[in-house]
């Protein structure tokens, strides 16, 4: 995408659309006056009628009809009252925006910059929130169909018109682009059908990437996985045809690689349930099994851009959990990479067992810090709904740095308690350390304090993103499919980290 430093003025730009926010006490915005001269239309008579409206999010489009303008599109965006605008609102009104330009098919844009701007929130920030937003909004899913010939339309250039530093608001632009970008790449991960996303290409996607920014990377395949005695990812692999994979990346951002945050994520390509089959309506949508893996990725892919100067590693555990002779059943025992074993109950809580692999492997990697992520229980969705990720932690500053990060993405997190009770419940079996399903209630508790056996005395974050890692509908950053939810929230956690954070 062309971004153009040069200031234009209204008179000098060129492009399909200006976007302009609005609100009712627009007259006292600084160069309206101007705009409204140069234009010649009743701009703010309409405002009045109500013709272009200024509630939150409401999204007005008018043709330009001045001689003087290479505009050929107003498209005006409601900003509410401008006082109690808040990030989250105006990031969605962007979205908006960005589904109008691929609908309109426009392929540039002009933003004024300063139209947008409130007591709260600086240019410098809602253009970072226009860039997520934008192209977030705009993101469409691949589709298969032999008779769609429409060819696909992408945004080519972005001007800004601003009494700001250009050369802040053009880098600012730049990151929210990286970000969006990072978030579109993970949906499509996640809305990749699952004979076309196996684990083996889940690891390929990962090399490439590695090869683009240069991280570390090792990517351990089945025989690997035995000799190590990874029995516990490789128990949920029993039934496959197709071999799982560990896939580590590492981006060494200090001089020494010491604080190490470790990003791990659940890859399942795939998710019958096993013998603890799902039901014909739950068996539909089990390639997004994979969300938590899209999410490190994506946040992989941020940092590569961004080159923080921290240390960040992915830890991935893929496969797909089927049905054969040869799979896994309830009532097995297994032994995982940890030494613990585990009996069997439900073979549907196939997640947290690769998972237990994943966690001691970034441990035994040089991971410091964990945050763990997963399409884990159904539980969390009956908790919390599809708009909110259920949280456990052993570390509650750890965490509350993490809910900062949160709360300036927008990405909503709701931390869960994990009492004694509940690990005597994981670790209660005649046969074995622990058992992989205590129960349907408290199932997200139990889900993640499973992976929480795990990880000993390591400060840890377990995300379950079953309910909002894919959506159901359309909404107004993106389109029905995978959302890439944690994208941007993981970034901006290492982005924001301090040493502080870390004690």
């Amino acid at each position: 995408m062309y971004i153009n430093k040069n200031i234009p003025n209204f008179d000098s730009v060129a492009t399909d659309v200006l976007i302009v926010g609005v609100s009712k006490n627009q007259n006292n915005m600084a160069n309206w006056d101007q705009f409204i001269e140069f234009f010649g239309q009743p701009i703010e008579q309409w405002i009045k009628d109500g013709d272009i409206q200024t509630t939150a999010k409401a999204i007005t489009k008018i043709p330009v009809y001045s001689s003087k303008a290479k505009v050929k599109r107003l498209l005006f965006v409601g900003l509410g009252n401008r006082k109690t605008l808040t990030p989250d609102t105006l990031r969605e009104a962007f979205g908006l925006v960005g589904k109008t330009l691929q609908k309109t098919r426009k392929v540039s844009m002009t933003l004024w910059v300063d139209s947008f701007e409130t007591e709260e929130i600086p240019a410098s920030d809602a253009v970072i929130m226009a860039a997520e937003g934008i192209m977030m909004g705009a993101y469409t899913v691949e589709n298969y169909k032999t008779t769609s010939n429409v060819a696909e339309v992408a945004l080519e250039e972005v001007n800004f018109i601003t009494h700001q530093d250009i050369e802040e608001i053009a880098a600012g632009f730049e990151v929210g682009e990286i970000y969006a970008t990072a978030v579109n790449e993970a949906r499509s991960l996640i809305n990749k059908p699952g004979n076309m996303l196996t684990s083996s290409k889940l690891a390929e996607y990962a090399v490439e990437l590695a090869k683009q920014y240069d991280f570390e990377v090792e990517i351990l395949d089945k025989a690997q996985l035995e000799e190590l005695g990874m029995g516990a990812i490789l128990a949920v692999n029993k039934g496959s045809k197709e071999e799982p994979r560990m896939i580590t990346l590492k981006y060494q951002g200090a001089e020494n690689w010491e604080d190490v945050i470790g990003f791990v994520g659940k890859g399942v390509t795939f998710d019958t349930g096993g013998y603890s089959i799902k039901s014909k309506a739950g068996l539909v949508g089990m390639k997004g099994d994979m969300g938590g893996a899209a999410a490190v990725l994506g946040a992989m892919r941020i940092i590569g851009e961004l080159r923080p100067n921290k240390n960040v590693m992915g830890v991935i555990g893929s496969t797909d959990n089927m049905i054969s002779g040869g799979a896994f059943k309830p009532d097995d025992v297994i032994t995982t990479y940890s030494g613990k074993t585990i009996e069997i109950l439900n073979t549907d809580a196939e997640g947290r067992l690769v998972l237990a692999d994943a966690v001691t492997y970034a441990k035994q990697q040089g991971a410091n810090y964990l945050i763990d992520l997963a399409t884990l229980t159904g539980g969390v969705i009956t908790a919390l709904g599809y708009d909110k990720t259920g949280a456990l932690t052993n570390n509650q500053e750890f965490f509350d740095a993490f809910l900062k990060a949160s709360a300036e993405t927008g990405e909503f997190v709701w931390q869960l308690p994990l009492t004694e009770n509940d690990k005597k419940r994981i670790r209660k079996s005649d046969i074995a350390d622990l058992n992989n399903s205590p129960g349907s209630d408290g199932h997200m508790i139990f889900g993640g304090g499973f992976v929480g056996e795990f990880v000993g005395d390591t400060p840890w974050i377990h995300l379950d993103i079953a309910g909002t890692s894919d959506a159901l509908s359309d909404y107004d950053l993106g389109p029905k499919g995978g959302t890439g939810v944690m994208v941007r929230t993981l970034a901006t956690f290492v982005e924001r980290l301090t040493q502080e954070d870390l004690k």
